[in-house]
């Protein structure tokens, strides 16, 4: 009886010994090259990734034996195989093209442009982008900035405020993602960075070939916040270490532009989703409906649309967030990224979307195997928002300041003094 027991408890003390040892590999060795074969990834061809260094064929092979350990000793009881499978099956053949269609409208409101842009790269960008990295990290150290979130530590951040954090393991990169900032192509290149999607059993190449309907599928993505169901205890350790190895980049805009493009993109077109959720409740509390279509196309047909000064007090409104919080389109940034807890190694702006994202693309030296999609020119410019802004009581407007300032601050956007003053 004695013997038995002895025998579990060494064991035990054996599998935790076994930990231990891989938590010292991965801190040692880092995990540039840990591929965490999702329930999403699929076996790629050697010949599409860059070529190994010397030695690094070992390090990728030990890495494959930790992680089907791993596999092993962490999965929730059902089997990796049978989660690609099933992956693989809900997953029907997509027809690839070589641009998105939509209308004129949409085109116009979403601010696509599909003529090629200049993406040299001019000679102070190197400086450029250093110099937004220390306004950050200066901005995060600054006492007399304050904000919500800003004194917490990486641990403290619940795990859901962690699902815009995408991970690429086969490069190295994390990219989060802030909505109205050109996410969805930015998605499509980590897509195809990561090979997760297939197209016909094989891997997307081009980003603009991918449907937009599966890039903001969610199950496409590695996120943070997937970790906690796959690693349980072991995740913030994993973040961590790739947080500390891994290149990680954001792209940010002006935040006043970006709630304007937000307003557009979901209250000028019809969509039925922010239509139930935001807009029927906007014009009963801001403009006071009483009696509202059930869709947003008889809604549109009537002339009952939510204006821009409703959209402005639905985020004024005290109660919004006491309900909810933000939607990810106009949630800041802070919020979304964590800047403070996180440290960037690259922070773009939409404002120069062509030459930062040229720069990036060297820097994780994936350049000649793609090209960011010539898709995007920001049509919702900076100087729109006079115009936008002309109807907004001062108030508000100084309010609404407040709300996003430590975005303006944090990526060092200008105060708009010409909308804060009389």
């Amino acid at each position: 009886m004695a013997k038995p027991r002895l025998f579990r408890v060494w064991l035990a003390l054996g599998s935790v010994l076994m930990i231990l040892l891989i938590i010292v590999y991965w801190d040692n060795v880092g995990t540039a090259h840990f591929y965490l074969h999702t329930s999403f990834s699929r076996p790629h061809p050697l010949g599409s990734l860059p070529t190994p260094r010397q030695g690094e064929e070992l390090e990728v092979a030990a890495d494959a034996e930790v992680d089907e350990f791993l596999d092993k000793l962490l999965s929730s009881g059902v089997k990796q195989s049978d989660l690609s499978r099933r992956k693989t099956e809900e997953q029907p053949p997509m027809p690839a093209s070589s641009r998105p269609a939509l209308s004129r409208q949409e085109e116009s409101v979403r601010g696509y442009d599909w003529s090629p842009h200049d993406s040299r790269q001019s000679p102070d960008q190197g400086q450029q982008q250093a110099e937004r990295r220390r306004v950050l990290r200066a901005s995060c150290a600054n006492a007399s900035l304050a904000f919500p979130t800003k004194e917490r530590t990486f641990d403290d951040i619940p795990n859901y405020e962690l699902n815009h954090l995408i991970v690429d393991d086969r490069h190295g990169v994390i990219y989060c993602y802030v909505p109205k900032v050109a996410c969805t192509n930015w998605k499509r290149v980590m897509i195809v960075l990561s090979e997760s999607l297939l197209d016909r059993g094989a891997p997307y190449r081009d980003p603009l070939d991918i449907p937009r309907e599966h890039v903001h599928n969610s199950s496409t993505h590695l996120t943070f916040n997937k970790f906690w169901r796959r690693y349980g205890k072991f995740s913030r350790h994993l973040m961590k270490i790739k947080l500390k190895k891994y290149t990680k980049f954001l792209f940010v805009r002006d935040p006043f532009v970006r709630l304007i493009s937000a307003f557009r993109s979901k209250f000028e077109l019809e969509n039925e989703e922010f239509y139930r959720k935001f807009a029927v409740p906007m014009l009963r509390l801001y403009a006071n409906h009483t009696s509202l279509p059930a869709s947003v196309s008889e809604a549109f047909s009537a002339g009952l649309r939510v204006s821009f000064a409703n959209f402005i007090q639905y985020l004024l409104d005290p109660h919004t967030e006491r309900l909810a919080p933000f939607n990810e389109h106009w949630r800041q940034v802070y919020r979304l990224c964590h800047p403070c807890q996180i440290d960037y190694d690259f922070v773009g702006k939409l404002e120069t979307l062509d030459e930062d994202a040229s720069q990036l693309l060297r820097l994780l030296r994936v350049d000649r195997r793609l090209h960011f999609p010539p898709s995007y020119r920001n049509r919702t410019a900076s100087s729109w928002e006079e115009d936008w802004f002309s109807k907004i009581p001062l108030a508000w407007r100084q309010q609404l300041y407040k709300l996003y300032e430590a975005d303006f601050v944090l990526f060092g956007y200008p105060k708009p003094e010409n909308l804060l003053q009389d």
